[in-house]
């Protein structure tokens, strides 16, 4: 399923749910990913976030889309980061 994560969060844990993100999306922006994950690797996704906020502070997004086909993309501006499935 195609997945697209916005996350807002406490300055001093941004690296760490960056880095583990990369792991499974592409990074598109400041605190955006993007990409095809399978419902183990979503669960997984989800937990691991979990043990890395506060999520008395912190505000994670994630939605789901069944297909990248049904997301239409309009990019303002410059590109952050290059991703290898551009829809």
């Amino acid at each position: 399923m195609y997945t697209i994560i916005v996350y807002d969060i406490g300055v001093e844990r941004v690296n760490k749910v960056c880095k583990f993100l990369r792991r499974y999306l592409h990074w598109i922006q400041n605190s955006v990913f993007e990409g095809e994950l399978t419902e183990s690797q979503l669960r997984e996704v989800k937990a691991q976030i979990k043990k890395r906020v506060d999520e008395s502070i912190d505000s994670i997004w994630i939605f789901i889309v069944s297909s990248p086909k049904m997301v239409q993309k309009e990019l303002i501006g410059i590109k952050k980061a290059e991703t290898s499935n551009i829809i």
